[in-house]
């Protein structure tokens, strides 16, 4: 399976903090926000991604993230020259993805909780199997959201966008997980009234090959999507919570490669090293001298 990581958009609620720079590159307390999207590619075992941002921002995403090898992993790159809907990530990649499964994440949503390896390890069996998943998270507003309905077995039922009467309270997050024929049904999407091709309406698809299925994520655990100034202050709070009381680094590249056995412990020192002395790099010495338990 292949990873498409989709840090594109014009982040003009950010404003001007995004004058000069891309949302993704934005620090989400000690690190930058993609790394977080990456850190879930990266829990679902996927070596080998494809960044998509725009035409400006490229370059500034391979200063940061280089050809993955840091990582023990292998990264592409592509330009979405416009934002013209996330379906359109599986048109630009359709020549990376060779037919292969594929797993996509918005650039700008973080996940974080407890069995949630186990969640994405299902996801990607459900892709092998020839099916695609969406991952439902509780929201107080649903209004404002894409909402999946769904049966006490998990059946989806249906799928709408921002309804005015919400057939529940589940919307869909920024991440999905695709069976190797996400691309032919992106090529049936069509534009949207917004001129745009939706994420919704290639989950439909799927809804109507009755090969779409739902994992619900409940309490206990956190979805957050980090595209205005508050969620971005949110994130960067329970972030510096939960690492203070625990210990431990939330979505951090170079231990996931570590522990996954992508890196040996000396790549692991050198990148502490390459950090100098930021508390990051010390977090991610200590993981390399084995101070830093894991379960």
């Amino acid at each position: 399976m292949k990873g498409i990581l989709l840090a594109g958009g014009s982040g003009t609620r950010l404003y001007p903090l995004t004058r000069v720079t891309s949302k993704q590159l934005l620090p989400i307390y000690d690190k930058p926000m993609i790394f977080y999207p990456l850190s879930t590619l990266m829990l679902a075992g996927i070596q080998d991604v494809l960044i998509i941002s725009t035409p400006k921002d490229q370059g500034r995403f391979r200063s940061l993230l280089g050809d993955g090898s840091q990582f023990g992993m292998r990264f592409s790159y592509a330009q979405q020259a416009r934002p013209a809907g996330i379906a359109e990530a599986f048109l630009i990649a359709e020549d990376y993805l060779a037919g292969e499964p594929a797993a996509l994440i918005l650039g700008d949503n973080i996940f974080y909780g407890g069995y949630f390896s186990r969640n994405l390890s299902q996801a990607v069996e459900n892709a092998a199997q020839g099916f695609a998943t969406i991952f439902a998270y509780p929201v107080p507003d649903p209004s404002r959201f894409g909402i999946v309905e769904f049966d006490a077995d998990l059946n989806v039922l249906s799928l709408e966008e921002k309804p005015e009467r919400p057939k529940s309270n589940y919307c869909v997050t920024g991440l999905y997980f695709y069976d190797g024929r996400v691309c032919d049904f992106a090529r049936q999407v069509r534009p949207s009234p917004r001129g745009e091709l939706e994420i919704t309406d290639l989950n439909k698809l799927y809804l109507a090959a009755d090969a779409l299925k739902v994992q619900l994520f409940g309490r206990g655990f956190a979805w957050m999507d980090t595209g205005t100034m508050d969620s971005l202050l949110d994130a960067s709070v329970f972030v510096q919570s939960i690492q203070k009381h625990q210990g431990l680094v939330i979505s951090a590249p170079e231990e996931i490669a570590f522990r996954k056995g992508w890196i040996d412990r000396a790549a692991l020192l050198a990148a502490a090293d390459a950090y100098g002395a930021s508390p990051y790099g010390a977090y991610l010495k200590r993981v390399a001298e084995g101070e830093v338990l894991y379960h």
